[in-house]
Order: structure tokens, then sequence, then C-alpha cells
């Protein structure tokens, strides 16, 4: 039988997700989702309803959205961002909910109720480059909305998105309420760091995944310490591959301190490099540079925390630090499936790619059965899947959801991630 022909279609799409959504969540949890689902429900909504586009993804603070037009895409875009800032009057300055915003025109693929290909990933990647409270246009949407649509647009060259082979045209929106995304107080009551995305300097692309992996591994043993506020990965990874000064970062993400870096991979061989610069200076208080064997990046992630956690002001208690001292794993093999893991589920751009993590972290479990990161991530896949069109059974997926997540609190009840997967794992 011949196979059914991939479905395509043109399709204008608008990507959006909420600036700096993890910090909200950490300050109020309650107030944070109830906020959200009321600006979809009353602002959101009746917008993609209006221009007749189709939510055709939500995914926690984010949402993909198609039209049959750029035009009509463009305009949603800016009467969402300015229905936005008239809903944030009603707000305290710290709670506000700030989007930023991408359009693209592009070709997709059509899977059930799904969109996939470039049309949906330069959006994506056009929203995180986005200012806060600002919309982003590509060349190819603009080519369709240019004196069809009344804003002003600013021509910012071509640029070079993340895993998009050629350049792309981008025009800004001129006319909407960019703003700046304001602290929370409690952020500043201890020191706050941001960890960000380590670049890949390997000749391999591949080894995109590894320096990946070491921020986020940095992340988790710092938040293991009371005495710091750490940045989520979900609002510190927005940089990737953004040239953006720490100073813009400090401001926006309300952070002290900020931690970056590279790896350099070269099969059993590695290079990380590391520095710590204090935001609202822009002065380095340290740099370091590790070469090591690859089975040694546990001790190199280890000293990176231990000289980060005397750098930075305020106590740390020796039982934290000890805590902190006892590696999630001690097997490389386990910690690289898990390293491959994340990468896939990060993507998590179809069905392929979370069955593809979840393979990883089942690996990392068998190789290391009492490795909670693995578990903790591992029922992530199962929330992707939880929340798609291709699960079978939503309870079935629940139950194990459940079952994951109970056992990472087991393995280690000292890790935030281990108890926001049990807080979150009451689904049904």
């Amino acid at each position: 039988m011949a196979e059914e022909p991939t479905r395509r279609r043109l399709a204008a799409i608008l990507a959006a997700d909420v600036v700096g959504f993890s910090r909200l969540m950490e300050q109020d949890e309650t107030s944070t989702l109830t906020t959200l689902k009321a600006r979809r429900r009353r602002v959101l909504e009746p917008l993609v309803s209006h221009h007749q586009g189709r939510i055709f993804k939500i995914a926690g603070d984010s949402v993909l959205i198609e039209f049959n037009s750029a035009v009509r895409a463009v305009q949603c875009a800016i009467e969402l961002q300015r229905n936005m800032a008239k809903a944030n009057c009603e707000l305290p300055e710290a709670r506000h909910i700030v989007l930023r915003i991408g359009v693209n025109l592009g070709d997709v693929i059509v899977e059930g109720s799904d969109l996939y290909g470039d049309g949906v990933n330069i959006a994506a990647r056009l929203e995180g480059l986005a200012e806060p409270g600002g919309v982003l246009v590509s060349g190819t949407a603009f080519d369709y909305i240019k004196n069809k649509v009344d804003a002003n647009f600013e021509d910012l060259g071509t640029q070079k998105l993340k895993n998009i082979s050629e350049p792309v045209r981008v025009y800004r929106v001129g006319g909407t309420p960019r703003v700046p995304v304001t602290a929370p107080e409690a952020l500043i009551d201890k020191p706050s760091i941001a960890v960000l995305p380590f670049l890949n300097m390997s000749t391999d692309a591949e080894y995109g995944y590894f320096a990946d992996g070491i921020a986020e591994d940095i992340i988790t043993e710092l938040s293991r310490f009371r005495s710091f506020c750490v940045i989520a990965r979900n609002s510190s990874f927005v940089y990737k591959n953004r040239s953006v000064n720490v100073r813009d970062i400090g401001r926006e993400l309300g952070v002290q301190y900020i931690l970056e870096g590279s790896v350099r991979r070269a099969r059993d061989r590695i290079r990380v490099t590391a520095q710590l610069v204090e935001a609202a200076t822009g002065k380095h208080l340290w740099a370091e540079r590790y070469d090591r064997h690859v089975e040694d990046i546990f001790s190199v992630q280890d000293e990176i925390t231990r000289t980060i956690v005397a750098s930075l002001p305020g106590p740390v208690e020796g039982a934290e630090w000890a805590r902190a001292l006892q590696r999630p794993t001690e097997s490389f093999s386990a910690y690289d499936h898990w390293l491959r893991g994340r990468y896939f589920l990060n993507k998590s751009s179809s069905k392929d790619d979370v069955l593809q993590a979840r393979m990883h972290f089942e690996k990392a479990i068998e190789l290391d059965p009492t490795y909670a990161s693995a578990y903790v991530d591992l029922a992530q896949s199962y929330y992707a899947e939880y929340y798609s069109p291709w699960t079978v059974s939503r309870e079935a997926v629940a139950d194990r959801i459940f079952e994951l997540s109970r056992r990472a609190v087991e393995l280690d009840p000292y890790d935030s991630r281990t108890h926001l997967e049990w807080r979150g794992a009451t689904l049904r």
C-alpha cells in the first residue's frame, strides 16, 4: 500500500508566551494560574475568534495560533498586546502578565489538529527574540502585510535563528506597549542568580545537548540552597542564541548575578569555561577554565557550584552544602542519557521527540535505579503525552505520572524539582 503523502498548507502562525512566568509562579502559583486562565478566556480567545484564528497548542504559559491570513495574525498580535497592557492596570506592577509574540507566514505540516515544521518553528524563535510586550514579524509575513496593517515596522535586518538553516529577515512592530518586567520584591531578600545556557563550542553540533545539560544541572544544584534565589531554566534559557547585554538580562529577570560559560567536548575530553558576572555593573567576579576527562564532569560541576557559593554574599548552612554534594548519580552513562532525554523533551515538538526523550530517561533509570532526576523527567514525558492529541488513555498516563513523581520524592526529598513534580501529579 502506498504511503499517505504528508499534508501541508500555508499558514500564518502566531507564537506567544509569558515573560518571567517561572518567576511569577515561584512568587504565587495560585494567583498566577488564575490570572493566566482569566486572560486566556477574556482577552486571548475572543481576539482569536474575532480574527478567525485557531489555537492549536497550549503548553504551560505558551500558545500557538494558526490564521489563514498574515494580516489577521499581525492585527491580532497588536490588539493582544494592547489589551494585555490594559488588563495589567488592574494588578500590581510585579504581578503583570506580559507577553512576547512572534508571527511568521510559512509552510506547515498538518498532523491531526497539530501543526509542525519551520513555519511554526520560526514563529517560536521570533517570539523568543521579542522584547517584553513586543511583536516581531518575519520577512515572509511582512511582504504580505505591508501597507495593509495600520502600524509602523522597524527593519531589524537578517537574524540567525536556532535550528533554522537560513537567516530570517525580522521586523519589529511599532506602537505596542513594550514594557520592562519588574522583579518581585521577594527576589531581593537574598542573593539571586540566573544561569544562562552554555555555548556549545564543540565541532560536533550534536553535543549541544551536553552544553545545555551542564547549565541545567548547575541550576539544579544551586536550587538546593535556601540561601539563594535561582531563576528557573524556562526563564534563563529564553536568552539562548541571543546577543543580550548582561545588564538587560539582570533587569529583565530581576537578578543580581549571572553565570555564563561554554563547553567544548571532543570524544572523552571536555573543556568547560564559566564566569560569574555582577548584572548591575557587568563586572566579572571570577572566571575559570576546566580541562578534564568527560567522566570528571561531576567534579567540574561541584567546583563551579562551590565557587559560586563562595562568591555570593550570605551564609550557607553546612547541612545545605553537604546535601548539595550528594551527587544525583555516580554513573556517567546514566547522566549522559538523562542529558539526551532533556534535549528531546525540551524540543518536544512532536510525538517522536517525546518518545525519544522517554527512551533515554528509561535507560538512565535502568543504569541507575536511584536517579531521582531521571524519574522527574520521565514523568514530564508523560505530562507531554497527557496533554497531547495522541494519548491513548489519559487515566493510565495520570497513574504513571503519580507513580514516577512519588518515587522521585522518595529518592531525593531535597530536590525542589521532585516536589514540583509531586504537586503537579494530581491531574484527575
